[in-house]
């Protein structure tokens, strides 16, 4: 299993393989050409009762991982993502400025853990 994850911010690399942003709501200021994506995969991302509990708020953390993985266990998009893994490198695109609190981190984890 071949998966990392970066900024939508950051550029594109011949290394990245297929780029799959999974951000629900489309990144601030970038064109789908900048983006040089894949897929766009938003039904994999935190629900948006769940994105907008959570703010970015450091303190929510924990919290926010153990929803977010609930949420996922009940997402039929984690299964095309699965199969993306398991045929090639992916690289999770994702728009968030905090790179420590963020749902990729969550999403790179549970399909690690169910791979």
């Amino acid at each position: 299993m071949s998966v990392s994850f970066k900024r939508v911010y950051e550029s594109p690399a011949s290394t990245d393989g297929r780029r799959v942003l999974v951000d629900r709501i489309w990144p601030r200021g970038i064109t789908k050409e900048q983006a040089k994506l894949d897929l766009w995969l938003k039904e994999v991302a935190p629900s948006t009762a769940l994105r907008k509990w959570f703010g970015h708020d450091p303190a929510k953390w924990e919290e926010f991982r153990t929803k977010y993985r609930a949420e996922l266990g009940d997402n039929p998009a984690v299964a095309t993502l699965k199969e993306l893994v398991d045929k090639s490198k992916v690289t999770l695109v994702y728009a968030a400025k905090d790179e420590k609190h963020n749902h990729v981190i969550v999403l790179r984890e549970y399909i690690a853990g169910i791979h």
